[in-house]
């Protein structure tokens, strides 16, 4: 396999800017006083001159809770409580954050920063600990670090962080600094309320869609519903003449109007009524064409992304063979927040306000695009309405820059619903064949699979893509099954329709193939689903999250006709997970999910109730998609437009979700990905217990229609 993956491309390079110091108010950037670090363990983390600690968030905050575990981090390290911690989010800024990538995905977040933020937290403390000890002239071990002040043990003096930061800042830092052991946590591990709750709740925390300037126009956008269409014609008068309206700015296959307000802006295009000419490559493609040519790929040989052992020997061996191909469709990310994003170029530089999950990435190219030294680029970022993949990429920035540079002005583009869903960059539709050998004792003799489908690493790579997207076959390389042999292989199938990561990215995927053929053959075998797999894996916390789930789910007591009961379990991005999914199934054939039992084990969890708000989030957003979540191509273009056919779970149709945590000090695991992933197939296999039919196609709702 190429040595690049999905991670290290998101790495962007920049220059050292100063980012502003505030307290979590969320107060607009012109509202917001410097108060630069005096004493800094890193270049992200430190104590200013009035002893408060101050923590540039290294990344992003879309909703999934980052900023308040990561704020318990410091906050434990340097001795004070969380809502003490006062908390910027800083500008795109590679260099400043180097080595860790500003850049939010993949569950990334606190596996980053949990080492390098408690190491700089602790140099810090000892640099403050050890000042105490030398006004005091006794030795730093009789000291310690209290409700940010260091305590003589002994004697109870007492001297505030503000009191020592000047001495402490004045000496190198500590290079032998301890972090704290598991032992005295006192803000780790315990629940905390979300430190942003209280701004959101109240309107006055700051999204990327909220930014407002002095002198701003408001734009919307039109672009070609065709593929690799062009613009053909606009009626710019008629758009003019909308009140509000501003002006009209064409480009070869985007139109955009300026307004007053973004209403106006709204009216203008749907005014302007433009026509397109579609590609003649693109213009004919059609749904059933792509997922052919999809499951066509799988027939060759594929590069190669890991191989163990004999695998032609144990499969010739097998005393059962079971083999099954897995379809599964382009998805859209439907983020809360419409795209939106505020430039404004003047005087030989921009500025840019924007949600963005790769802020010095976003910088990069906002660069490049309008071929300005990055040193004269300034992005903003901003809290997002959900993120899921969508704002790893950059076009949102390259279409509101390729507008700001045509007028003097800042401008806010905002894309409506229907261009968000007709413009994504969708999770790739994939098609899996997998083959199992089982030996005479019932062991797992061989795996062999093969994933066809679109690769958003060989897009970014480039020429330097060497076959194997590392990002599609993760969670398919190491098995959580012991097997002798073991083939897997991929093969890219591209076509005009854009793709990118969604949340659960590669692991999610081969999580709904491998796990759901370990349900069929366990069914096959006769043998119950859990006792199979518990049979089959040696790994003692991902049996101990298997049996945990089992325990409380009331795994195989009787059900009514028509309810199903189905197992999935993963160990992906340092985390096991294991759920049973309850569903009913009525006489129409309608799907209801009506209980998810969770057990987890992701090593320490920094905020228990952050966690299992992630574990309700994930096992929605998943279960929306496993049930319902599919874009399809006619024409050239996209049949989905809003939430009325891209359906996602109602509020009267959210399961109970029952969840466990393992408590345990290894080191912590991933939260934003596994319950999505661990979803699909326990949704797939608890339709099969429920109906009798097995779906090896996604969404399941309308796989059991025709089933």
């Amino acid at each position: 396999m190429n040595g690049a993956t999905r991670r290290s491309v998101l790495i962007g390079s920049g220059m050292a800017t100063g980012a502003l110091i505030v307290p979590l108010s969320f107060a607009s950037e012109r509202g917001r006083a410097a108060a630069a670090p005096t004493l800094a363990g890193n270049a992200w983390l430190g104590v200013d001159g009035s002893g408060r600690v101050t923590l540039a968030l290294p990344k992003t905050e879309m909703g999934q809770g980052i900023l308040t575990a990561i704020t318990m981090i410091a906050a434990e390290e340097l001795a004070v409580r969380p809502d003490q911690v006062l908390v910027s989010i800083p500008d795109g800024d590679a260099a400043r954050f180097a080595p860790i990538d500003q850049g939010t995905g993949g569950s990334s977040s606190i596996r980053d920063v949990w080492q390098p933020l408690r190491e700089a937290g602790a140099k810090a403390r000892a640099a403050l600990v050890n000042a105490a000890a030398r006004q005091w002239s006794v030795p730093p071990t009789d000291c310690d670090a209290r409700d940010g002040a260091v305590l003589h043990k002994s004697t109870g003096k007492v001297l505030p962080y503000a009191a020592l930061v000047a001495a402490a800042a004045a000496a190198p830092l500590p290079s032998d600094a301890q972090v704290r052991p598991s032992s005295s946590y006192g803000v780790i591990g315990k629940t905390h309320r979300r430190l942003d709750g209280d701004a959101k709740a109240r309107g006055r925390a700051e999204y990327g869609i909220d930014v407002i300037l002095p002198g701003m126009k408001f734009a919307a956008i039109s672009v070609s519903p065709v593929f690799g269409g062009k613009l053909a014609a606009i009626d710019e008068a008629a758009a003019r003449k909308v009140p509000g309206v501003t002006g009209v700015i064409r480009g070869s296959d985007v139109v955009y109007v300026l307004a007053d307000n973004t209403w106006a802006a709204r009216q203008g295009v749907a005014a302007a009524k433009p026509q397109w000419t579609a590609d003649n490559a693109h213009g004919g493609m059609q749904q059933g064409a792509l997922i052919d040519a999809v499951t066509a790929a799988l027939d060759k040989p594929g590069f190669v992304a890991a191989t163990t052992g004999d695998l032609a020997a144990a499969q010739q061996g097998a005393a059962h063979r079971f083999s099954a191909t897995y379809h599964q469709p382009f998805l859209a990310h439907a983020t809360m927040e419409p795209a939106s994003c505020v430039a404004h170029v003047h005087d030989g530089q921009c500025e840019v306000w924007h949600g963005t999950q790769v802020p010095s990435d976003g910088r990069k190219t906002v660069a490049a695009r309008l071929g300005l030294p990055l040193d004269k680029v300034t992005l903003h970022n901003r809290l997002m309405g959900g993120g899921f993949g969508r704002r790893l990429e950059t076009d949102m920035l390259e279409r509101c820059v390729d507008l700001a540079r045509q007028v003097p002005f800042p401008v806010k583009l905002i894309w409506s619903r229907e261009e968000d869903t007709t413009h994504d960059w969708y999770r790739p539709a994939y098609a899996d064949r997998i083959d199992i050998a089982l030996s005479a004792d019932g062991k797992i003799a061989a795996v062999e699979h093969k994933i066809a489908g679109s690769s958003v690493m060989a897009r970014l790579l480039g020429p330097e893509f060497k076959g194997v997207d590392d990002d599609t076959v993760d969670g398919a390389i190491k098995l959580l099954y012991a097997t002798s042999a073991h083939k897997l292989t991929f093969q890219q199938q591209e076509s005009a329709v854009p793709t990118g990561w969604w949340r659960g990215v590669g692991p999610l995927r081969n999580t709904f193939v491998i796990e759901s053929a370990i349900d069929e053959i366990a069914h096959q075998q006769n043998q119950d689903p859990i006792a199979f797999r518990l049979a089959h894996i040696e790994d003692p916390r991902a049996r101990a999250v298997l049996e945990k789930v089992r325990t409380d789910s009331g795994w195989g007591e009787a059900v009514a006709t028509g309810i199903g009961r189905g197992v999935a379990v993963i160990h992906l991005w340092d985390t096991y997970m294991a759920a049973v999914a309850e569903v009913a199934v009525d006489k129409d054939h309608l799907i209801a999910l009506k209980k998810v039992t969770v057990a987890l084990d992701c090593g320490q969890a920094i905020n228990p109730s952050g966690v299992l708000a992630q574990v309700d989030s994930g096992i929605i957003f998943g279960a929306s998609a496993a049930l319902y979540g599919e874009i399809t191509i006619a024409d050239g273009r996209v049949e989905q437009s809003n939430f009325h056919d891209y359906r996602v779970l109602r509020m009267n149709e959210a399961p109970a979700i029952h969840t466990t945590i393992i408590e345990n000090h290894e080191k912590p695991g991933g939260m934003g990905e596994p319950p999505c992933a661990v979803i699909f197939p326990a949704l797939a296999n608890a339709v099969f217990a429920a109906t009798g039919k097995r779906l090896r196609s996604l969404p399941l709702q309308k796989g059991l229609e025709a089933a």
